[in-house]
C-alpha cells in the first residue's frame, strides 16, 4: 500500500525533541510514513532551535540543506516566531510554511496541505503504539510536564518564544508515563522550562489518574512516578524551598538521587543583573540540606561566564561558589548575545578573550572537582542502565548520569547484555568524566 512520506529533522533541546515526537505521532496516526532520507521524502519538516546564535545558525543550515536536497520544506520550532521567522523567510523564501514552537496542529495541517493524504485503514500497518512515536532509544524517554516559563531572565528569550508557564494536567502526564512504562521504558526524564514550578499556573488543583486524586504539583507528581519502579530523573529544577520535600523520595529510592539545577552563577550581584529567581547563598544552604537528607545525591548544573558587567571579583566569587558547592556534573557557557534578549542592552560587555580565559579557568577547576568525585567511586558497587552493546562490551549509565549530557560507564567484555538491562558492577577505574566497571 502506498503511503505519503515525510522526512523530519529535529534540532535543539529535549523539550523540542518531545515536540517532534508529538508531531511524528500524529503524522503516523494520519497515515504518513516517516522516512530517514531526503530522497525518499515528499516533504521535509525541520524543527528548529533558536536559543543561542550558534543554534540558530545550525537551524538555518539545516533548512538550507533540506531545501537543496529535497526542495519542499516546512519549518517549525523556536525560530518560527518574530524576527527569526522573518529571517527564515528572507533567507529561504522557498520554505512552504513557518510556525513557532509547540505548534503541533499547524505543522500537521501544513503537511496535509502540501502532501494531501486520504488514508486507507489497514489494521496491520496503521497501528501506532500507545506510547506514540519516540526519537529516543526504547529504554528511556523524556516526559514533558509543562510549556513556557514565568521567569524573565535577561539572557533568555524562551518566554518570548514559548510563552508563560502552562502546566499539563497531572492525569495526562501520569497517563503518558504509564503508557511509556508499560511499553518497556526503564527511565523517565522529567523535563520542562521550570520543573519546580509545575502546577503554579493551575493553582495546584486536584486532577485524576485512574480515578485517583492527585494534586498538580512537583511532589505529588514525583510520588506517583516513583510507583512505577523505574528510574525517574528530574531536570531543570529551580532550587525553591519546596524541592526539599522531594529529596526524601530520593533517599528512599523512589526516584533517582539526581537534580539538574540551572544555577547560572555564584555571585549575588551577577544573579541580580541576570534577574535570576534564586540567591547564591540560599542555593549553597539548600545544597547542604539536600546532602544531609540524601548523601548520595548527584547535583548537575550549568553556568554562564562573561555575562555583561562581570568583574574579576565577581568571577572569583563564582569560582569560590564552585569550590564550596562541589557539584558532581557541570556545564559552562560563555555568554553570547541573543537577538531579543534584555541582556543585550546591559553595559560593559566582556571581551571575547577574557570570556575564553574565564571559561578555561572555570572548566579546569570543575574538572578537578569532577575527577575527585569519580575517583571516590572506585571500589563501590553501582547500578547501571545499559545503553548499547557491541563486540567490545557494554556502555551504560549510572544513576548519576543523564543521557547525552553526563558521563558513561564502560563494561569491557560484557557482550551478553542488552540495551535496557539493569546490572550492578564494581567501579574499577575513573577519569575526569567516565567510569569503568566489572
Amino acid at each position: 500500500m502506498s503511503r505519503n512520506k515525510v522526512g523530519f529533522v529535529s534540532l535543539g533541546c529535549p523539550k523540542a525533541l518531545v515536540d517532534s515526537e508529538r508531531i511524528l505521532t500524529q503524522l503516523k496516526i494520519d497515515g504518513y510514513d516517516i522516512v530517514p532520507t531526503y530522497e525518499d521524502a515528499e516533504i521535509v519538516v525541520v524543527n528548529t532551535c533558536g536559543f543561542i546564535d550558534s543554534a540558530k545558525q545550525e537551524s538555518l543550515d539545516a533548512i538550507g540543506e533540506a531545501l537543496s536536497e529535497n526542495g519542499r520544506v516546512i519549518v517549525t520550532g523556536c525560530m518560527g516566531k518574530g524576527d527569526d521567522a522573518a529571517s527564515i523567510k528572507a533567507l529561504h523564501p522557498k520554505v512552504l510554511s513557518v510556525t513557532g514552537p509547540a505548534a503541533y496542529e499547524e505543522v500537521v495541517g501544513a503537511v496535509h496541505e502540501f502532501v494531501p493524504h486520504t488514508p486507507v485503514h489497514d489494521p496491520y500497518v496503521d497501528l501506532v503504539p500507545p506510547q506514540g512515536i519516540k526519537l529516543t532509544p526504547r529504554h528511556y524517554a523524556y516526559l514533558k510536564i509543562s510549556e513556557g516559563c514565568n521567569h524573565r531572565c535577561k539572557f533568555c528569550i524562551i518566554p518570548s518564544m514559548r510563552g508563560d508557564l502552562v502546566s499539563r494536567p497531572i492525569g495526562d502526564v501520569m497517563g503518558e508515563a504509564e503508557r511509556l512504562a508499560n511499553a518497556g521504558v526503564r527511565e523517565l526524564l522529567v523535563i520542562s522550562q521550570d520543573t519546580s514550578a509545575y502546577g503554579v499556573d493551575l493553582k495546584f488543583r486536584t486532577g485524576f489518574w485512574n480515578g485517583r486524586p492527585l494534586k498538580t504539583n512537583m511532589l505529588s507528581l514525583c510520588e506517583a512516578l516513583g510507583e512505577f519502579g523505574i528510574w525517574v530523573r528530574l531536570h531543570y529544577v529551580y532550587p525553591y524551598p519546596h524541592v526539599d520535600h522531594v529529596v526524601p523520595l530520593m533517599a528512599d529510592g523512589k526516584i533517582l538521587p539526581y537534580l539538574d539545577i540551572p544555577l547560572q552563577h555564584g555571585s549575588p550581584s551577577v544573579l541580580k543583573r541576570m534577574k535570576r529567581p534564586a540567591a547564591a547563598e540560599k542555593s549553597l544552604d539548600r545544597i547542604r540540606s539536600w546532602r544531609d537528607i540524601c548523601p548520595d545525591i548527584t547535583l548537575r548544573s550549568t553556568f554562564i561566564v562573561g555575562f555583561p558587567g562581570e568583574t574579576d571579583a565577581e568571577f572569583e566569587t563564582l569560582l569560590d561558589f564552585l569550590q564550596e558547592a562541589q557539584l558532581d556534573r557541570v556545564g559552562c557557557f560563555q555568554y553570547s548575545p541573543v537577538a531579543g534578549a534584555a541582556a543585550n542592552d546591559l553595559p560593559d560587555h566582556v571581551p571575547a578573550e577574557l570570556k575564553q580565559e574565564r571559561w578555561d579557568r572555570f572548566m579546569a577547576l570543575q574538572q578537578t572537582i569532577s575527577a575527585d568525585k569519580l575517583q571516590a567511586k572506585i571500589g563501590k558497587e553501582i547500578e547501571i542502565l545499559i545503553d548499547q552493546v557491541d563486540e567490545q562490551g557494554a556502555v551504560g549509565r549510572s544513576t548519576a548520569d543523564a543521557p547525552e549530557i553526563d558521563g558513561k560507564v564502560y563494561l569491557d567484555g560484557a557482550t551478553d547484555l542488552q540495551p535496557g538491562d539493569f546490572v550492578s558492577a564494581q567501579v574499577t577505574h575513573a577519569d575526569e568524566y567516565d567510569l569503568w566497571a566489572g
